[in-house]
């Protein structure tokens, strides 16, 4: 087996660490780019000793020069606690990140993967959200930083792809969980598990009727790994998420059982252009990919409580 050379930014955040665990256990050798804002050396930390693994403080908004054979453009805050901390450092983040990895891949014949978002999506008229679907997305809103820079990213992806023969893949990335995600991140996953853990009230906005889609990590990793290896006529994007439908409320109780946790659920007001359901079709994932999730969300909540339950003691 050829050993690969493979870039990955926002590699020591939650699922850009699984993802360089991943590639280096298939052979490959690794350069994890992160500046830290949202990752952590910890993520990565396990990593070190393998001298196929290499760890680069950089900000991606900045060039950076390297010879690689692909690249997976993960580097962004994901949780809207961390986007919305500075708007416009994300939104550049996004852009310039994205025109940075694209003249890399450009300069390299490299191939590029874009971790983009279901927050393309915004608040969706059309459910659930096929890949065909525009969007209905608010470009002045608390969110926009985010949503419509994963947008332009996309933007920029096709017509570096267009224009210039750059080889793209887009993933669109619906709700994702599992161990090594932040606790202070303020994503509903996350946010539940620590407050059960520590006896805290259980914080549901709105009523809870709102629903989402949660994806296990490793299913998330193994969509990206699969479209990276599709044939370059196919760039997508392509939606991967977990199709399984859940209320906050259900979510909430749930993980009140696999705790045992004898918290409180409390409603407060539902946040600005927070969506009220997010689902992905997930067809073109199935027929182009031969993917589709495999944990189901007891079993991957089950392992992301352990890890929690690990890191508060």
């Amino acid at each position: 087996m050829t050993r690969k050379k493979i870039l990955v930014t926002g590699g020591a955040g939650f699922i850009g660490s699984h993802l360089c665990e991943r590639l280096l256990n298939e052979g490959n050798e690794v350069l994890c780019l992160d500046n830290y804002f949202t990752g952590s050396k910890e993520n990565v930390i396990h990593l070190l000793s393998n001298p196929y693994f290499e760890l680069i403080r950089h900000d991606v908004v900045h060039p950076f020069h390297v010879d690689v054979d692909q690249i997976y453009n993960l580097a962004c805050p994901a949780s809207p606690v961390h986007y919305q901390y500075n708007a416009i450092k994300t939104i550049k983040t996004s852009v310039m990140g994205a025109i940075n990895m694209l003249g890399l891949a450009k300069r390299l014949k490299a191939k590029v993967l874009q971790a983009s978002t279901s927050e393309v999506y915004g608040d969706p008229h059309v459910h659930p959200q096929p890949e065909s679907y525009w969007g209905n997305v608010n470009p002045i809103g608390i969110r926009s930083c985010y949503d419509e820079g994963k947008r332009c990213a996309e933007t920029l992806f096709m017509d570096y792809h267009r224009q210039n023969g750059v080889r793209i893949k887009i993933v669109r990335i619906f709700n994702t969980y599992g161990p090594r995600m932040n606790p202070e991140d303020g994503r509903v996953v996350s946010n539940f598990i620590v407050q059960a853990l520590k006896g805290e009230d259980i914080t549901i906005y709105g009523n809870g009727t709102q629903t989402r889609s949660f994806q296990y990590v490793d299913d998330m990793v193994e969509a990206m790994i699969r479209m990276m290896a599709t044939d370059d006529s196919f760039v997508g994007p392509v939606n991967t998420g977990n199709p399984g439908e859940f209320t906050m409320l259900e979510l909430a109780n749930l993980i009140l059982e696999l705790t045992g946790s004898k918290s409180k659920l409390v409603f407060k007001p539902l946040p600005s252009d927070d969506p009220k359901q997010r689902k992905p079709d997930i067809s073109l994932a199935k027929e182009k990919l031969g993917w589709e999730p495999k944990i189901q969300l007891r079993e991957g909540l089950t392992e992301t409580i352990a890890y929690f339950d690990n890191i508060l003691k």
